[in-house]
């Protein structure tokens, strides 16, 4: 099995991002999953002249390829391994913000999925990894061939959202150890039968689920969001690309819940939370890709994207206004 992995990856939606963040030239922008830098290169060209971005990934792998992809760019682009769970930190640390706009793809990228010494992939026969950075801890190994049964069936019930969670863990029990990708397919496919009834394969859910857990994906997601926003200057956008239920659950709510005056129960009479709107939702529905794009790029087809606009806040110094024809109002420190 070979490391290296010649695959063309598809950014998904990519006018929607650039639209959906009101890119225009001379802004400041935080791509937070940088993956091999579609989003970034698109970004980046609609910012130019005078743009730039800070990219972050976990994944060295992608850095390195986002690097390639930014070339041209590369006197304006910044690019960090971290994960954007530490977005504040890390612009804090090079003075990056405030900022005209921030992305969150919570996608898996093809260069992960396609590489098969990964193990992100049922397809293809390699190593129970699924770790986004080589310096994590635990592996989906160590998940499969260590939790105590009743663990490992609520990692697949709650990150997976796997119905036949407890048969899978059954099995996946009594047929340890499970050392690869394909291996777990097979028993997975055992515990439930086949593909009946099933629209997709039968191991997709459990691989997202150990994939979830080993990189601790909605507990990153949920430390994040709160940070893009608090970088945003006024009227910076936040766009967010979520790939299934528990990803969009998050970043909807915590969409709604910033974009309210007041956070108390229903039935309190007096507010007393003092909490103040900062965000607006842009559209009311998410953004979903068009047929033409499914059909070039299948794996966009459960993308949802959210967008969301920083309300102005009063008394603030102002941020000078990003150049160029979709400048739009000034932002704000």
């Amino acid at each position: 099995m070979s490391t290296s992995v010649a695959v063309q990856h598809e950014p998904v939606m990519v006018s929607e991002v650039v639209s959906g963040l009101n890119v225009r030239a001379g802004g400041r922008y935080v791509d937070c999953t940088v993956g091999a830098g579609g989003h970034a290169l698109a970004i980046m060209a609609a910012a130019a002249p005078g743009g730039s971005l800070l990219g972050i990934d976990r994944d060295p792998a992608a850095l390195k390829r986002a690097g390639e992809t930014l070339a041209a760019y590369a006197a304006d682009v910044h690019l960090v391994e971290g994960s954007y769970a530490d977005v504040a930190e890390i612009c804090a640390e090079i003075e990056y913000a405030p900022v005209h706009g921030v992305l969150i793809d919570a996608g898996l990228s093809s260069l992960q999925l396609e590489d098969a010494e990964r193990g992100f992939s049922f397809q293809r026969e390699g190593p129970l990894d699924m770790r986004f950075s080589p310096d994590q801890e635990v592996t989906a190994e160590q998940i499969v061939n260590e939790y105590e049964r009743d663990a490992l069936a609520d990692v697949l019930k709650r990150y997976g959202e796997e119905s036949k969670a407890r048969a899978i863990a059954r099995r996946i029990v009594e047929r340890r150890p499970i050392l690869t990708t394909t291996e777990l397919a097979k028993v997975i496919q055992e515990a439930v039968g086949g593909r009946a009834r099933r629209q997709s394969h039968p191991a997709t859910r459990t691989f997202q689920a150990l994939r979830i857990a080993v990189n601790q994906e909605l507990l990153s997601l949920d430390a994040a969001l709160p940070q893009a926003y608090g970088l945003l200057g006024d009227f910076g956008r936040l766009v967010v690309l979520a790939y299934h239920s528990l990803e969009d659950r998050i970043v909807k709510e915590f969409i709604r819940r910033e974009s309210r005056d007041c956070l108390c129960p229903p039935k309190q009479p007096i507010c007393t939370c003092d909490h103040k709107a900062g965000l607006r939702p842009v559209g009311r529905k998410p953004i979903k890709p068009n047929d033409d794009e499914v059909a070039t790029n299948p794996r966009s087809r459960s993308a949802h994207l959210r967008v969301a606009e920083r309300l102005p806040a009063e008394g603030a110094e102002r941020l000078p206004a990003a150049e160029g024809p979709a400048a739009g109002p000034a932002m704000t420190i």
